[in-house]
């Protein structure tokens, strides 16, 4: 169903287009809400300056959430919690304490929706994208540590962790890849080696039958 944008709708447009939802979702929720009108020639017409207008608020907004990019990859934010021995967190980092600090930190109102995919639920560092407007998807850096540890320090040493866990892992890999490099490589051996039993032994059953043909054809002695 096509209908023409009076406010701006996540994953759908700004005001003034014209854009293609489902009818139920037209129907029941935007046109009820005031956020849009059923797009017929007379909407177009009494709306057509809103539309000219949608072309300067898009360049508008795709400015200002491209700055707005640039602002969450470069930002770290530092959570003291309490966890357990191993790690894990007595509760949780949400989605909805990072959106919070966003806009503490750079003025960014945005749903805890769009943050992440999941609560953080152990120490550590974390990239966590936040999905803006335009297809944007920032990634921002979120260091969970113990309460009352210097949070600098305690992101050190998780870089520190993961760079370790990163190398054990890589050599683990290139270890896997020599073994089964190996293995291929012996049966390859292998391989060789039965066929050449198998050559071999294909040699001496045509000898054989070749004697058996030679006694079969020469005179009987005596």
């Amino acid at each position: 169903m096509k209908i023409l944008l009076l406010e701006d709708i996540y994953k759908q447009g700004v005001a003034g287009e014209v854009v293609d939802v489902a009818p139920g979702y037209a129907r029941n929720y935007l046109i009820p809400r005031g956020q849009a009108v059923k797009a017929t020639p007379g909407s177009l017409r009494q709306l057509e300056n809103l539309r000219k207008q949608s072309v300067v608020r898009r360049t508008e907004q795709s400015k200002h959430f491209t700055a707005m990019a640039e602002k969450v990859e470069g930002l770290t934010l530092y959570f003291g919690v309490k966890a357990g021995e191993t790690g894990k967190l007595y509760g949780s980092v949400t989605t909805g304490d990072i959106a919070e600090r966003l806009q503490e930190e750079i003025g960014l109102e945005i749903d805890r929706r769009r943050i992440g995919d999941r609560p953080l639920r152990e120490l550590g560092n974390f990239a966590v994208p936040v999905r803006l407007e335009a297809g944007l998807a920032p990634t921002v850096k979120v260091v969970i540590h113990r309460e009352g540890e210097d949070p600098f320090k305690a992101e050190a040493e998780a870089e520190a962790a993961s760079a370790a866990a990163a190398l054990i892992e890589a050599e683990a890999k290139a270890e896997a890849e020599a073994e089964a490099e190996a293995a291929a490589e012996l049966e390859e051996i292998e391989l060789d080696e039965a066929e050449v039993e198998e050559a071999e032994a294909e040699e001496v059953e045509e000898a054989e039958a070749d004697d058996a043909e030679a006694e079969e054809a020469s005179p009987d002695e005596g």
